[in-house]
């Protein structure tokens, strides 16, 4: 059975992360954004400061959650209430990131579809269609995550 975080007002420790909710949720934020990344680096760059930002948001936020995720089960935080803080903090970030960079994929997206005409461009579009759809649910994963977050902060 898998507890709530909004009943209590700590984070959990060692594997009870992967039982807790909302801490369960890194787990399909790092695959979603896992694969956002994976496919903006193998599309190609038609407008590179759109994609630069959307590489930065998939890296930023992947090494972030991983990290946290690797403190949480090691119990670096120790009980603390400011680690509630920060946990809500990066929530809250990453939520904000993704959301821009699935609107600007989206936009890039759109603006790829009229260059269908070059070579080799299909399979970009499909690619960037696929991070598109990967990087809305990173966002809706990292905006459910950030809700709970700030619940489990605002009783702590």
């Amino acid at each position: 059975m898998m507890s709530s975080a909004t009943s209590r007002s700590s984070l959990p420790s060692g594997l009870a992360v992967l039982t807790t909710f909302p801490d369960v949720l890194f787990i399909p934020e790092l695959i979603f954004g896992g694969l956002v990344w994976i496919l903006i680096a193998a599309s190609k760059v038609l407008h590179p400061i759109v994609l630069g930002w959307v590489m930065f948001v998939s890296v930023f936020c992947f090494v972030m959650t991983a990290t946290l995720l690797f403190l949480y089960m090691c119990g670096a935080h120790g009980g603390s209430s400011s680690w509630v803080t920060l946990d809500a903090i990066c929530q809250v970030t990453a939520a904000l990131f993704y959301l821009s960079a699935a609107v600007l994929e989206a936009y890039y997206t759109i603006l790829l579809s009229a260059d269908l005409t070059l070579t080799g461009w299909w399979t970009a579009y499909q690619e960037n269609i696929a991070a598109v759809v990967f990087a809305f649910v990173a966002t809706l994963l990292y905006v459910i995550h950030q809700i709970y977050s700030l619940r489990r902060w605002k009783s702590s």
